[in-house]
């Protein structure tokens, strides 16, 4: 089984005037998103919901200088990465097939790397 990182991009205007009959509605996906996981045979190893972008800071290395801070995302887009799922699944076609399902608007679909003793360069 590989694990696979799911990045959750969505509008942040959604939580603009979200009630909470609504918060709960889009909880409740995400919950049956973690029982379709399931009953496919993947499982979810972690997960969350980020805040607003706004909140985000950015660590950009310099050249033999201090790393310099900034606040919000490096980007900026239209859609922010709003949350992330991982889930081990038993390959890349079970993957996207659970992306599809996934109550997100835009999910990006990664496999996560090896970076065990015994594992090699990525190529």
């Amino acid at each position: 089984m590989a694990q696979y990182m799911f990045l959750l991009f969505d509008s942040e205007e959604f939580y603009d005037n979200i009630t909470p009959e609504a918060w709960q509605a889009t909880m409740k996906l995400h919950n049956a998103f973690g029982e379709a996981v399931e009953a496919a045979g993947a499982s979810i190893f972690g997960g969350a919901a980020l805040e607003r972008s706004t909140t985000a800071s950015t660590i950009r290395q310099s050249d033999g200088g201090e790393p310099i801070v900034t606040d919000g995302p490096f980007i900026e887009t239209k859609e922010a990465l709003g949350g992330f799922y991982l889930i081990e699944c038993k390959d890349l076609d079970q993957a996207l097939a659970l992306a599809k399902i996934c109550p997100s608007g835009n999910v990006e679909v990664r496999p996560v790397m090896d970076t065990s003793e015994d594992s090699t360069p990525p190529a």
